[in-house]
């Protein structure tokens, strides 16, 4: 494989799209695909960005894009759940307590979970770091509803995190619960919000930490949880 200037191969960039090269992910995608079909992806996509120039359209170019995302995705993969781990609501919406979980790395000021022993750990090291958050186990932030919001602070390496940064509610939606309970759609909030970097090991996430979590917002009389991806 011819090289590509300083990136290595052609497979060396098609897999830089991962964790611990950038903290971008839109075109994380990439490193599930052959290097024959990657490379037919980015031929196909430039094709497409010289049509988007010629007629100003981009929905070609993104339908692109998506469609390729669904390809690589749709193949085999590590993470098999054979049986789904949520369970019916038994009532309204209304009147059951509702939690929030998300896996942004947000905490609060003050609060700092010092990832590694570390204090103040900037955003470029965290992203640096992203292989030692794989294999650790997460570390659980609780943020009650009523914090401030410029108290609100963000870690993770492992995703872009501008458009959160800019609006928390993309990652860590208070606001909109809040709105909606406002509307009347649901009925009690908890009072604590809580957030992990997802970006953690994830076998030991779900066979010890996540247990132990399930009994403690239980013990909140928690009844049902709304779970923020990243």
């Amino acid at each position: 494989m011819d090289k590509i200037k300083d990136l290595g191969t052609f497979e060396d960039f098609k897999n830089s799209f991962s964790y611990g090269s950038r903290s971008d992910m839109n075109f994380k995608f990439l490193k599930s695909l052959p290097d024959e079909e990657a490379g037919l992806f980015f031929q196909e996509l430039l094709w497409k960005l010289g049509d988007a120039s010629n007629d100003n359209s981009i929905e070609p170019l993104m339908n692109h894009i998506y469609e390729w995302q669904i390809k690589a995705y749709s193949g085999k993969s590590n993470w098999q759940y054979p049986e789904s781990p949520f369970t019916p609501l038994q009532k309204s919406l209304v009147d059951t307590k509702i939690g929030l979980m998300t896996t942004s790395g947000h905490f609060i000021e003050g609060d700092d979970p010092e990832p590694f022993g570390v204090k103040d750990m900037g955003a470029k090291e965290a992203q640096n770091r992203i292989s030692e958050f794989l294999k650790s186990e997460p570390i659980l932030s609780t943020i009650p509803m009523d914090t401030p919001r410029e108290k609100l602070r963000l870690r993770h390496g492992g995703y872009d995190n501008r458009a959160a940064l800019e609006d928390y509610n993309t990652v860590l939606p208070l606001d909109r619960i809040l709105e909606l309970k406002q509307a009347g759609s649901i009925g009690q909030i908890a009072e604590n919000t809580y957030s992990f970097v997802g970006a953690c090991a994830q076998r030991r996430l779900v066979n010890q930490v996540a247990p132990r979590w399930a009994d403690m917002l239980k013990g909140e009389g928690i009844e049902a949880l709304i779970l923020v991806p990243v």
